[in-house]
């Protein structure tokens, strides 16, 4: 027996804030993915009510509540994904594309050590340079520092962690460049 799909029932307004409410109470969010995800509701179910969907208002209701918070936003993402192993540019691209804006994403942006730390951690995951078991050939290499500069990198910083002898040098240049940021 086939079932057949139900038309779900058109918002109103108190079932959009319900729905705004439920998505920031499990998500950390932005106000532009608030926006977005109340966009795509409105979309599938349609608007009961006359005039337009308050989403822009409800947004700006929920941010200044403090449910959302763009800034904490910025910073838990970006730590986030420098602890992956991501660099500044990949980390300024996850920002952008979650709607931070542009001051918001250079408050958030990594300092030179963190950065550093976060090429590190990728070479460790990845077995790169002196993590790995032997010493790359040449395709190797040029294979490794194509996917450190994907990840955001910078080339200094790639061709730092690919030519060290040991790891030791690489903590070295991390705990060096941490130093820096703290004065």
């Amino acid at each position: 027996m086939a079932r057949t799909r139900r038309n779900p029932k058109p918002l109103n307004a108190a079932k959009l804030e319900d729905l705004a409410l439920a998505y920031v109470a499990r998500f950390l969010t932005t106000r532009a993915k608030l926006e977005a995800y109340l966009a795509r509701k409105l979309r599938e179910r349609g608007w009961e009510e006359d005039g337009e969907a308050p989403v822009a208002q409800l947004a700006a209701r929920f941010v200044e509540a403090g449910y959302i918070d763009d800034a904490a936003y910025a910073r838990a993402k970006a730590g986030g994904l420098l602890r992956r192993g991501y660099g500044m540019r990949r980390v300024g691209q996850a920002l952008a594309a979650a709607g931070i804006d542009e001051q918001q994403r250079e408050e958030a942006a990594p300092g030179e050590g963190d950065q550093r730390a976060a090429a590190k951690a990728l070479a460790r995951k990845r077995r790169f340079g002196p993590f790995s078991r032997e010493q790359a050939d040449r395709g190797q290499r040029e294979k490794q520092i194509a996917a450190m500069l994907r990840a955001g990198h910078r080339m200094d910083h790639v061709l730092c962690v690919l030519d060290a002898t040991s790891v030791e040098l690489i903590d070295a240049w991390v705990a060096e460049a941490e130093e820096e940021d703290e004065k």
